[in-house]
């Protein structure tokens, strides 16, 4: 009978911390080459780890760990070796890079096969003649994509010779683009966002597919009720000394452009603050990466029941990157519980590398003669070229979770920002409950990629409708006269997408509300829809199906099984 032996029992953790991804470097090579060119593989592997190192990080600017192998996969032995480096090192996302012929089964098929299905796989190569990695890049790409698994290929360039080449600046560029898809999909199995409320104001373009979402991306969602908001907040469940810190810090930022009247006008805005303290602890505790909040009707419209301050503040403040404390990381935060709007600011916050995400009412689109409309009507004096004025604009606004950075130019000053922010009383009629208004124009030069989550049930499938855009500024007299045609008290974005047209772009909106990130390279977010299955829209007429230098290039699985949105769907 053989010895007994007794179970370990784990130590005791006070808070648990997510896991954070560990992208593995590593490559495969020919048994049968000279020491040189096997020193000059692994020169390359430390090459290509250290380029991504630092260049990639979460949306708080943690760096995502990189680390390496020095052993050269040659058989199925180095294979096994390294996986268990890799497994030791915490590693879920691989970087391939070859720079001699290899054996694929052998080598980073064997590799790889000890890992999950999902976890991402990239080969980027030189455009090699001598040892010919190109060749085993390519023999490994149909390889993987012909049993129906995704890898990117990503064929770059870097010297022929040389013990220690180095790699093409867009080279690197393609592999970074890759792996912060690739880290947007790992960092965020398993997490969670939190939802205070039910339905989205009835609006099922907004609604919670709890299932779809798990299976799709791994997100959980967390529904909590907003009476326990309510009770937190009648038991003054916060600091008030951080409470008053945060009310200085507006009035000191603000001044007089935070409208208050009364005494009763200023207990119903410190209201405000104090569900931004009660929220954001309470997302602290449940790890949350976002979340969001119903508000209409049952808060603060109701009069039914008791009407409650807007939460337009707190919205804002969690999509900035910064508040009375200082520099923090935005942590996508929706108005109306609009769920599937928080899920598209999530991602391209991540994928942008922390980029504050804009939430907008699609409220208002102007085609050009609108415009020139409107202009003859008041008396304002048009440009005689702008590209609002040749294509047309969308008034995007919406009266919560406006990142205040959104008021200035990425860079700016936190400072420069709040001087371009005014909170004027709410809308008495939209919101009985009171409080204040979050408020400013974007500037003209921001630019960005705009679009939207949509579910079916249909195909079981999210998509992605999208759109490159920028920011547009208008004459004053005219931009007043457009703000006060919709909600003057709210922040406005003029929106210019750079391919649809005014009319595509009214037919095509998946919901009432879309959303925009700064500074996010379009191939990021096609590499993300590919490794999370998203469906990728853009039914615009003037784009090309393929534009070099923006888009990656389409996976080879996605080619040989009747095209992306087939393979898809499958």
């Amino acid at each position: 009978m053989s010895k007994k032996t007794k179970a370990t029992r784990l130590p005791a953790i006070a808070k648990a911390k997510p896991k954070v991804p560990v992208i593995g470097v590593f490559a495969p090579c020919d048994p049968r080459i000279d020491q040189a060119s096997r020193q000059r593989s692994q020169n390359i592997v430390e090459l290509v780890a250290n380029t991504i190192s630092g260049s990639v990080v979460l949306p708080d600017k943690t760096p995502v760990p990189v680390v390496y192998s020095s052993v050269l996969i040659d058989g199925e032995a180095q294979a096994d070796v390294v996986a268990q480096q890799f497994r030791r090192a915490g590693v879920d996302i691989l970087v391939c890079v070859p720079d001699t012929w290899a054996f694929p089964q052998l080598t980073a098929i064997s590799l790889l096969q000890q890992f999950p299905n999902n976890t991402p796989l990239n080969i980027t190569c030189g455009n090699s003649g001598p040892k010919p990695g190109v060749v085993y890049a390519q023999a490994l790409t149909g390889a993987i994509s012909q049993y129906g698994r995704l890898v990117a290929l990503n064929v770059g360039n870097w010297p022929d010779t040389g013990i220690k080449p180095k790699m093409s600046e867009q080279t690197a560029i393609n592999l970074i683009d890759w792996c912060y898809a690739a880290v947007t999909a790992v960092a965020l199995r398993g997490r969670r966002v939190v939802i205070f409320g039910h339905d989205s104001m009835g609006m099922e373009t907004a609604l919670a597919h709890i299932i779809p979402t798990r299976n799709t991306f791994g997100i959980e969602i967390t529904r909590l009720d907003m009476k326990l908001l309510a009770d937190m907040l009648q038991k003054q469940s916060y600091n008030k000394k951080e409470l008053r810190e945060l009310r200085g810090w507006i009035d000191k930022s603000i001044g007089k452009r935070l409208e208050i009247k009364t005494q009763a006008d200023s207990e119903r805005f410190d209201l405000s603050l104090a569900m931004y303290l009660i929220n954001r602890d309470l997302m602290a505790q449940l790890n949350a990466v976002g979340g969001g909040f119903m508000s209409q009707l049952e808060w603060g419209s109701d009069l039914r029941g008791v009407p409650l301050p807007v939460a337009d503040c707190m919205e804002s403040l969690f999509n900035s990157t910064f508040d009375h404390n200082g520099a923090k990381a935005a942590l996508p935060y929706a108005t109306e519980a609009d769920v599937q709007g928080l899920l598209t600011m999530l991602f391209m916050t991540y994928l942008s590398g922390g980029n504050p995400p804009l939430f907008m009412d699609f409220r208002k689109v102007w085609e050009t003669w609108e415009i020139k409309q409107l202009a003859k009507k008041i008396g304002a004096k048009l440009p005689r070229q702008a590209d609002w004025l040749t294509k047309g604009l969308v008034d995007g606004n919406n009266s919560g979770s406006a990142s205040l950075d959104w008021a200035a130019k990425p860079g700016a000053s936190v400072k420069q920002i709040m001087s371009r922010v005014a909170m004027p009383l709410a809308d008495e009629g939209y919101f009985p409950g009171g409080g204040n208004s979050v408020t400013f124009m974007t500037p003209e030069g921001i630019e960005g990629i705009a679009g939207r989550i949509a579910y079916s049930s249909v195909s079981e499938k999210f998509s992605l409708i999208w759109d490159q855009a920028h920011t547009a500024e208008v004459p004053a007299k005219l931009c007043q006269a457009m703000c006060n045609l919709t909600t003057w008290s709210w922040p406005h974005t003029f929106v210019v997408p750079k391919y649809a047209s005014m009319v595509e772009y009214k037919q095509y909106a998946p919901a009432n509300h879309f959303h925009m990130t700064w500074d996010l390279p379009v191939a990021r977010l096609q590499h993300w829809m590919d490794l999370t299955k998203v469906l990728s829209v853009t039914p615009w007429a003037a784009r090309p199906a393929f534009i070099e230098g923006v888009d990656r290039p389409q996976p080879l699985v996605h080619l040989i099984n009747g095209g992306e949105d087939i393979f898809k769907t499958r």
